[in-house]
């Protein structure tokens, strides 16, 4: 496997986008340094520590991005960190924009420091990401699906959006590191669609799911832009199908019983 004998560090692990990584990473046969806020909360570990693996390659630690010096000792003797944690804790009911920013300038001072100290870095951009959950709690993006589904609200009032799988979003990070001409910044959107397309595919996915009254109608829009794959895919980024992901996030939230049908 192409990660045995490597130590890697993921930060925020129990969230949606990180768990995934986690599941991917041990499966590749990495060793994974993987950082939460609590270990005392069984939401936040329970599905990490039952992954392939982890019984062997998993370490759990407890990290806080406010507190400057938590992170060494997970880092320490690590090959890479993908860095997936944010120091803002968000809800669909939170100001969006204190999020928003939070990711520009987190970025902003991470390319500053790479360069100061020549730390190899790489930027991985996704779009709104949908996909089966690992972790018991709804996620920010599965939240907004759902709110689509269920009331018909448009992911932070924008009905054009860019989608692509969580299992893609977390491959790409492994493919970033491993690849040695991976470089800048990648933007990872496998398909722009307008809300009321998304809703009708999953009107013919599942016929017996009660869709909002707004999205019954044909509204044959068509998205005002694309987003170039280009990048991703000098990766080996093949992107799974908008049909396959929605499905499977579908299934995932029946499953958990935050959609019922």
């Amino acid at each position: 496997m192409s990660g045995e004998g490597k130590v890697v560090c993921v930060t925020g692990a129990s969230g949606f986008i990180a768990s995934w990584l986690v599941k991917h990473l041990l499966h590749r046969g990495y060793t994974v340094h993987a950082t939460v806020r609590s270990l005392k909360d069984p939401n936040k570990v329970a599905h990490l520590l039952s992954l392939d693996g982890a019984k062997e390659r998993l370490h759990l630690f407890e990290a806080d991005l406010l507190d400057e010096n938590s992170f060494d000792p997970v880092i320490n003797g690590c090959d890479g960190v993908f860095h997936t944690a944010s120091p803002i804790s968000f809800s669909p009911s939170a100001t969006k924009q204190w999020y928003i920013l939070s990711k520009v300038l987190a970025e902003e001072a991470a390319w500053k420091y790479a360069g100061e100290n020549r730390i190899d870095m790489v930027s991985l951009h996704p779009g709104l990401v949908i996909g089966p959950l690992l972790q018991p709690i709804l996620n920010f993006s599965s939240e907004m699906i759902l709110g689509t589904i269920k009331e018909g609200k448009d992911f932070m009032s924008f009905p054009i959006n860019c989608y692509v799988d969580v299992r893609d979003v977390a491959n790409a990070h492994i493919e970033a590191f491993e690849v040695p001409s991976a470089n800048g910044r990648y933007l990872l959107v496998g398909e722009t669609m307008h809300s009321s397309q998304v809703l009708k595919i999953v009107g013919h996915l599942y016929p017996s799911l009660a869709l909002p009254e707004k999205y019954k109608g044909d509204l044959p829009i068509v998205p005002p832009f694309k987003v170039s794959q280009d990048k991703a895919k000098s990766l080996g980024i093949n992107y799974t199908s908008l049909e396959v992901s929605l499905k499977d996030t579908i299934e995932s939230l029946k499953e958990k019983n935050f959609l019922s049908f």
